[in-house]
């Protein structure tokens, strides 16, 4: 990932105890409703038996993670107990637990780094009341932190309230904000944008896109200009394309990640609302199925609470 969005490791190690308990906090529902339910399942069983694995696989499934995840999952393990590796329910957990972690372990796209002088640019994109406009928000205030310049680019002109949200956001995170009339063309706005950000040497551009169905194609099509128009105006722009998701939708965010990544190209996920859900398994049918890494997680309302994802500790979190 671009350094921008990379701690220094001395601070990662001084933050990851209470990330962890934070984690946990706040992914709650989904460490009772997944890792809870299997300890259940695994109480006092001496042996893996027929019975056991389809209690197993009924938990998998209604976990969110996805009828592919669950099945390799349900693969991994009956091999397993045929070369009678796994022949104690302990070492069935251990085994979920490695192979979870594996399946997060999405290598990141190649190196899109900006040029000397030039902004790292973020697309933004999901269907309506997902978070978008927030996650802008949030991330440009935890940039500023860091030292950063940064800029919001109003490119949803179909929403009045959309652009009022973002002016605000850009208020409250000391981030410049370029923005036109309701109804302006989009392109001609995200067009504005760079040409102010690279006049004014920014260090990171966020565009704020329109909420869209990702089944209606007119709607995507203008995503596919708005991303042409950016690269026109900045070579290698947008740098990635973030999809915004919200994790309580379950298995129905596996769908519009896919329409969204064959239409754009999606370079990271953003979940949101994780605290809220016991789905969080969808993390791990998006980056098995999909093979998009997770870049943010949110698991609250306050700035904070949108943390980077880390697998490792994600898994931490919902097994112990």
């Amino acid at each position: 990932m671009f350094g921008f969005f990379k701690k220094k490791e001395n601070e990662e190690q001084k933050e990851s105890k209470s990330l962890l308990a934070r984690l946990k906090q706040g992914l709650t529902k989904t460490r009772s409703g997944f890792a809870g339910r299997l300890d259940q399942i695994l109480f006092g069983k001496k042996e893996i038996s027929e019975e056991l694995l389809e209690e197993l696989e009924e938990i998998l499934f209604s976990s969110d993670l996805g009828v592919i995840t669950t099945q390799e999952l349900i693969r991994v393990v009956q091999e397993g107990v045929a070369r009678k590796e796994l022949d104690q329910p302990e070492k069935l957990r251990a085994a979920l637990k490695q192979r979870i972690r594996d399946f997060l372990e999405v290598p990141e796209v190649a190196d899109r780094t900006p040029n000397a002088g030039e902004p790292y640019v973020i697309m933004m994109v999901g269907v309506n009341g997902v978070g978008k406009t927030t996650t802008i928000g949030k991330l440009g205030h935890q940039l500023k932190e860091e030292g950063k310049s940064v800029m919001f680019v109003a490119a949803d002109t179909f929403r009045a309230a959309a652009v009022e949200q973002l002016e605000i956001w850009a208020q409250r995170s000391g981030a410049e904000l370029v923005k036109q009339k309701q109804g302006a063309d989009p392109s001609a706005v995200v067009f504005d944008g760079l040409s102010s950000a690279l006049s004014k040497k920014m260090d990171v551009v966020l565009i704020d896109t329109a909420g869209r169905l990702h089944t209606k194609s007119n709607l995507m099509e203008e995503l596919e200009k708005i991303h042409r128009v950016a690269g026109r105006k900045l070579p290698g722009a947008p740098h990635d394309v973030w999809l915004v998701l919200d994790a309580t939708t379950g298995q129905n965010a596996i769908a519009q990640a896919e329409m969204f990544h064959k239409t754009i190209g999606v370079t990271g996920v953003v979940l949101t609302k994780l605290d809220g859900t016991a789905k969080g398994g969808i993390v791990v049918g998006i980056s098995h199925q999909l093979r998009i890494p997770i870049k943010y997680i949110g698991i609250g309302e306050t700035m904070d609470d949108l943390r980077p994802f880390d697998p490792s500790e994600f898994v931490e979190a919902i097994f112990g």
